[in-house]
């Protein structure tokens, strides 16, 4: 049975996201069901701080979950406490939070590439004639990338 490539990162991404910040890669990914897709485009959970255990018998204590907001998205998370404590243990499958913390600052969202728009065929032959008189091959070839970057750019 072939597996993605998500499953795949996610295994190897777990442990040490757990280990660092103590919060999974399903739970960033499944953020915006958890509050609604509108808070997650200006939230994000940030970690998961566990209480210190002084013996390994002692009971299990729920964590913090600490979550950065932006303005009215912090607003919004801290009168929905209560019930976004009860999604993410729902999500979690077990008693994993008992509280949040919220840290107002700005998330930044990876944002989708543009898709660069093609050169034309002018366009290639004028970049190539600019860099005719240019001896040495990898510095001719590097050029000709460069000089494509900075049309697409412009387009």
């Amino acid at each position: 049975m072939s597996k993605s490539a998500a499953g795949y990162i996610n295994k190897i991404l777990d442990p040490l996201l757990a280990k660092r910040a103590g919060v999974s890669t399903a739970l960033i990914t499944a953020w915006g069901e958890i509050v609604g897709h509108d808070l997650a485009e200006m939230s994000m959970p940030v970690k998961v701080r566990w209480p210190a255990r002084i013996d390994e018998d002692d009971a299990f204590q729920p964590g913090t979950l600490l979550v950065a907001a932006e303005g009215m998205a912090a607003l919004h998370l801290q009168h929905q406490t209560g019930e976004v404590i009860d999604r993410v243990n729902a999500f979690m499958g077990y008693r994993a939070i008992a509280r949040i913390k919220l840290t107002q600052k700005p998330v930044e969202k990876k944002k989708p590439k543009k898709r660069l728009k093609p050169i034309t065929e002018g366009e290639k032959r004028k970049i190539n004639r600019l860099a005719d008189g240019i001896e040495d091959e990898a510095l001719k070839e590097s050029l000709k990338r460069f000089g494509q970057s900075v049309i697409r750019d412009k387009k």
